[in-house]
């Protein structure tokens, strides 16, 4: 009986053997699919076609994305939320798609937490605060002052209501204990353009629209949204270095449908952090404004529950609602 079930044993062994490696291991036998819920052209679609185009020799299979455009990046989080947990479609997400939205819209028909397992944070991200050169500051500290000695009277653009432009300027306020005046727009461009003809007075606006108008004098930096300085205007403060705990920072996922196997999460996770390494990649996406990362699945699920909390609170303050 001994030798019987020894023989049994060394048999299996090698069974047992293949099924952990099966287990542990996967490799994509098809295209894999970045669903992207902005337009082409767009900052979300341009990093993950980055991100899409630098991992495709990494998986042996093309990363293709596909641009699902409507309801403010929910038409594309849907499909994959409902997307069968395969490993072949991703969401490229953001903070206002993964975090912002389940606030600002009643009725989804899926949970941007619930319905989705994060893969890997890939870049984070911040705005610059600028001013139109009209306003009596030269640092952020003089038109801190400045604002509180003349409450709603300094006008404040942004891109819309419950836009990341929106929040950062509300959580402003509220860190830095002043009151603008909150003009909403449809985009960032017109505000942008608002600003430089001094119809506006304050902007936070992503790095990439703002800083050609700063390098051209047409607007006065203050500050960056992120609590540290960014690499790309390291002489430009943080805002938090003059209002301690401010902080609004942008951020890119990659999340796949809910119940998506611990294997497909490791491999692809895996591949993001090898392609945000390399210096071409990482050259591509600073020039986005963005700081690559290529972070785990802990920290985009860390950072998804961070800003989470922190934009409930904000649309509770402002009432925003995208409905």
């Amino acid at each position: 009986m001994k030798r019987r079930d020894l023989a049994r044993g060394l048999v299996a062994a090698p069974l047992l053997s293949t099924m952990a490696t099966a287990q542990t291991t996967w490799n994509p036998d098809r295209p894999v699919r970045f669903v992207v819920g902005f337009a082409a052209g767009g900052s979300t679609d341009t990093s993950g076609r980055v991100v899409a185009e630098a991992i495709s020799g990494a998986l042996g299979q093309p990363v293709v994305v596909e641009n699902r455009v409507g309801a403010s990046g929910n038409i594309g989080s849907e499909f994959v939320a409902r997307s069968a947990p395969d490993g072949q479609t991703f969401i490229v997400a953001s903070v206002g798609t993964h975090a912002t939205n389940q606030f600002l819209f009643r009725n989804m028909g899926f949970h941007v937490i619930r319905d989705f397992t994060p893969v890997s944070l890939v870049v984070i991200s911040g705005a610059l605060m600028a001013i139109h050169p009209s306003v009596p500051a030269q640092n952020l500290a003089e038109f801190i002052a400045y604002a509180k000695a003349n409450p709603g009277k300094l006008n404040m653009g942004t891109s819309g209501p419950g836009s990341t432009q929106h929040f950062a300027g509300a959580l402003f306020e509220q860190k830095a204990g002043v009151q603008f005046t909150h003009v909403p727009y449809r985009g960032g461009a017109p505000a942008m353009s608002d600003l430089i003809a001094g119809r506006l007075d304050v902007i936070f606006a992503p790095l990439p629209e703002v800083l050609p108008f700063v390098q051209s004098g047409q607007v006065r930096p203050l500050g960056v949204t992120r609590p540290e300085r960014m690499p790309a205007v390291p002489n430009l403060p943080a805002i938090a270095e003059t209002v301690p705990g401010y902080d609004f920072s942008g951020w890119i996922g990659i999340f796949g449908p809910a119940g998506l196997p611990q294997p497909i999460v490791q491999r692809v996770s895996a591949a993001i952090a090898e392609a945000v390494r390399k210096p071409q990649t990482q050259a591509r996406l600073e020039q986005l404004g963005y700081i690559p990362v290529g972070g785990t699945a802990e920290a985009l699920a860390e950072r998804q529950r961070v800003d989470y909390a922190l934009m409930e609170e904000l649309v509770r303050v402002t009432g925003a609602t995208a409905e």
